[in-house]
């Protein structure tokens, strides 16, 4: 559990019409947050079963140190309309990670090595990656401080 104890300094340190959780996510975000969002396409012949079960694994990646506060999601089947819109595209991942190098190392482990070679590579018809970082007002956007503190 955490506990953030908010005294009347804070409200002095904030800019013009900034609420406490704005100076909060301002002041505890990373300076260039990385998020990685990855399209998939399985192959035609690919089981519901088989996509299930990749899902699963992906979901469990969740706890690897190198992503920021277990922010990894994973959706599909898509709920696209017009279904042309997704491009075939079937599930998508979105995680988070404090820098660069969380990111290379999320890439790099053996968890993440596990899924995809076991269950992605062989059965994928395509796969589209786009990593970027967010700074600043951006970060606190995608990781709003009220998520971490309950408020």
């Amino acid at each position: 559990m955490t506990v953030i104890h908010i005294g009347s300094s804070v409200r002095s340190t904030t800019r013009k019409n900034e609420t406490t959780a704005g100076w909060l996510a301002r002041k505890l975000s990373p300076a260039n947050s990385s998020l990685h969002p990855v399209l998939f396409k399985f192959r035609a012949d690919v089981s519901n079963s088989h996509k299930e079960e990749f899902v699963t694994e992906l979901r469990k990646l969740k706890d690897l140190p190198c992503v920021m506060d277990s922010r990894l999601v994973v959706g599909g089947p898509t709920i696209t309309d017009p279904i042309e819109r997704s491009q075939g595209f079937q599930y998508a991942l979105l995680s988070y990670h404090r820098d660069r190098q969380a990111l290379a190392d999320y890439q790099a482990s053996d968890e993440h090595h596990s899924v995809t070679s076991r269950l992605l590579w062989p059965f994928k018809e395509d796969v589209i990656r786009f990593d970027f970082e967010v700074t600043g007002e951006d970060d606190s956007a995608i990781l709003p401080i009220q998520s971490l503190v309950g408020i």
